[in-house]
């Protein structure tokens, strides 16, 4: 089981970014799909949510208007558009799945805003 984060880098305030989640070795289809934020120090964050089957999302107040969470159960994949990025998005994204019980997590992908 496997989720593996990707698309995260530097970006200027203001930039756009698309992060990546695949995901490999269950049944992806069934999962809710969940992206997080940790920052060294601070509570981690919800900031995205995609259901199974319905698709239907959900977002912080922090990102609403901004982000877009969107999955692609054909090729595994979760995806996070992310837009007018502020330097307090700054933070190691986690891609999360949950079924029932089930629970993974992958390693993160960094995203630093900054000028």
């Amino acid at each position: 089981v496997q989720l593996v984060e990707s698309g995260g880098g530097l970006v200027r305030p203001g930039g756009s970014l698309i992060l990546s989640c695949l995901a490999s070795g269950f049944t992806f289809s069934r999962y809710d799909i969940n992206w997080y934020r940790q920052v060294p120090g601070k509570e981690r964050e919800l900031v995205a949510s995609i259901s199974s089957p319905s698709g239907h999302t959900d977002y912080s107040a922090s990102v609403k208007g901004r982000f877009t969470i969107s999955r692609d159960d054909l090729v595994k994949k979760s995806y996070l558009e992310m837009s007018k990025l502020k330097p307090e998005d700054t933070a190691v994204y986690v891609c999360n799945a949950v079924w029932m019980s089930l629970d993974y997590w992958g390693q993160g992908t960094q995203v630093t805003v900054s000028s």
